[in-house]
């Protein structure tokens, strides 16, 4: 089977190529494989790639990839939904070539990646091929505008896979989606090229872009409680973002130059974590939580605010790591000292949490997705039926509400037994 993947940008750094590259990889194994890139700005990608998988960028972004004298690169994305906050990275150079690309595609599987993808992978890919949408973002992170856009999109296609349970259901309750299998995997993480971490450097490590949703703020805060109980431990934040300078001033006033640490970005950065003996997370929501699961398999447990959706499916609190209320200092400082203080305790919940991380092995994940492609390749004929009688019933609705015709409803089929 061929299967192809289409990814916003493979040379940058972030979770969606991580978790991408990885199942690519983990499919290899059976299959024919390939990432297309809808852009390109260096020349080879941060994450490494396994050689079994083609990448095939669409558009060189870089000033001697040539692609920036077109003209269409100058000219603004007619087919990339306008709502999503990508919008302002796409043009019709992009445009074009993606239509290209999936119109001649030979994929079996074709599978996007975040929502503007999704809608290409919707207009242009073949229906004889699987299409499949994957969200790595969660449906409330969407604004109303952009729902609203991806709604006709996503149900013309074969599936939408999130990365939580949690979300799955509120795709299916807030856009229904008749024909269209609507199901949650998470996302997969290999086991590290480290040792695990032992459990005694006085270190609490946390990672993610240093944006205001991750809530780092609120991490050094709590720390700032933590370093006036327990001096010797040491905070490192890796990660780069807009929110960098804003955050040294905080540790700055608060008198913690000497044991908080902004670090930069670092891949993998699962080095850094076996590095540690806990890792914190401070977000106000999480799609799913790489970094959580990352940590774990380094055998570190993980103090995580229990924001929508991604680390209470994730983390056995009081297992294999703490949650702990979303905006909550106290209750995050408190969690991190209860651990400080136990290492024994946190040396075992560092063994569970490593165990526990085997779930998310690319291998049956892997399998997940074969058994995907399977059941929507056996019941795409029922499917599309299912869809086409959703379709009737919309027009037939629209039909009633523009002639002020009550629609007509069929009528409860009968029980069978005689009434009393």
């Amino acid at each position: 089977m061929k299967i192809a993947f289409l990814l916003h940008n493979a040379y940058g750094i972030g979770g969606t190529i991580r978790t991408t590259m990885n199942l690519a990889a983990a499919l290899a194994d059976r299959h024919d494989v390939e990432i297309v890139s809808m852009m390109r700005h260096r020349e080879t990608p941060r994450f490494a790639l396994d050689p079994r998988v083609r990448l095939i960028p669409l558009v060189d972004t870089r000033p001697e990839g040539g692609d920036t004298e077109n003209p269409l690169f100058h000219q603004a994305s007619r087919d990339f939904p306008a709502a999503e906050k990508r919008f302002h990275q796409y043009n019709r150079l992009i445009d074009t070539r993606v239509a290209e690309y999936l119109r001649g595609c030979a994929a079996d599987v074709i599978i996007g990646t975040r929502p503007g993808v999704n809608v290409y992978l919707s207009r242009f890919a073949p229906r004889r091929a699987l299409r499949i949408a994957q969200e790595h973002l969660r449906y409330e992170a969407h604004s109303k505008k952009l729902r609203a856009q991806l709604a006709p999109h996503y149900r013309a296609l074969d599936a939408v896979v999130t990365t939580t349970e949690a979300d799955a259901a509120v795709y299916r309750a807030r856009m229904p989606m008749p024909g269209v299998r609507t199901l949650a995997i998470p996302n997969s993480v290999p086991e590290p090229a480290v040792a695990p971490s032992e459990g005694t450097a006085p270190v609490i490590a946390a990672a993610g872009r240093l944006v205001p949703g991750k809530r780092f703020d609120l991490l050094i805060d709590a720390f700032a409680e933590v370093a006036a109980e327990y001096p010797d431990w040491r905070l490192r934040i890796y990660g780069g973002g807009a929110e960098r300078e804003r955050l040294a001033e905080r540790i700055e006033r608060l008198g913690l130059s000497g044991s908080a640490k902004l670090m930069g970005s670092r891949s993998p950065i699962e080095a850094e974590f076996a590095k540690a003996s806990l890792v914190a997370v401070a977000s106000d929501a999480e799609s799913f939580g790489m970094t959580i699961v990352e940590a774990m398999r380094c055998g570190v447990p993980v103090v995580s605010t229990d924001c929508p959706l991604g680390p209470g499916e994730i983390i056995r609190d009081g297992v294999t790591g703490r949650l702990v209320p979303t905006g909550d200092k106290r209750a995050l400082a408190s969690a991190l000292m209860d651990l400080i203080a136990d290492a024994p305790g946190r040396r075992a919940m560092g063994a569970a949490a490593l165990e526990s991380s085997r779930a998310y092995d690319p291998a049956p994940i892997a399998r997940r997705y074969d058994q995907l492609f399977a059941e929507l390749e056996a019941n795409r004929f029922a499917r599309s039926w299912e869809r086409g009688r959703a379709t009737v019933r919309r027009r037939l609705g629209r039909l009633a509400r523009r002639f002020g015709v009550s629609p007509v409803r069929r009528a409860p089929a009968a029980s069978g037994k005689a009434s009393a």
